[in-house]
């Protein structure tokens, strides 16, 4: 561990988004340091030696390093925020359930929906939505009665199921018919330390 974590991202990545916007919201020290995958560096030897995937984010922590926006997630809460992972055995099965959700039907619905509109990637705009609306609904019911996902209070479970819910109306799915959904919206942006990934102007938010 070090003194400050270094997270490599990407500005419009929503996963990028979830590591950082989690670093800021949690108070830990770090450096954000771009990466221009439009250069194709996400392809160097330098960053394929971290993530061989060759994709953002990946974090850096002295001699600890790990890729995937959920797993960076869980380390950071474990090793800096652990008031952000429940400790017990139950509540730790519920965020998890959330972040399967995050990377699954959110990532391949919202996430791809935005992926379409925003970077122009050959996926089903059809397929996206529909799995963008199942996402949505069961944030819905998750957050009735409820202001956050798990415990009553912010945990890595809303951090992972935000940016891109967020952000859906980029890639043409609707919030308006999720009213819990945009009120959760809302808390989490008020959170101290929150800051937001850019705007696109695409899909329902387009100039």
């Amino acid at each position: 561990m070090s003194n400050t974590v270094r997270i490599h991202h990407f500005a419009k990545s929503g996963h990028s988004h979830r590591a950082l916007v989690f670093a800021k919201l949690a108070g830990i020290a770090h450096e954000a340091v771009p990466v221009d995958l439009g250069a194709g560096a996400h392809k160097s030897h330098e960053f394929l030696a971290m993530n061989p995937d060759g994709q953002v984010p990946v974090l850096e922590d002295g001699d600890v390093i790990v890729s995937d926006s959920n797993a960076i997630l869980v380390y950071l809460a474990r090793t800096y925020a652990p008031d952000w992972m429940p400790s017990d055995a139950v509540g730790e099965a519920h965020v998890q359930r959330w972040l399967t959700l995050a990377a699954g039907e959110i990532a391949f619905g919202s996430c791809a929906a935005r992926l379409i509109t925003v970077f122009g990637a050959p996926l089903d705009p059809e397929f996206a939505a529909a799995t963008a609306e199942k996402a949505m609904q069961k944030l819905e019911h998750g957050l009735t009665g409820c202001d956050w996902l798990v415990g009553g209070r912010p945990t890595i479970a809303d951090v992972a199921s935000y940016s891109y819910t967020a952000h859906a109306p980029e890639g043409n799915v609707s919030l308006e018919p999720y009213p819990n959904v945009r009120a959760w919206l809302a808390r989490f942006e008020a959170l101290p330390g929150f800051e937001a990934m850019p705007t696109t102007a695409v899909g329902l938010v387009a100039a």
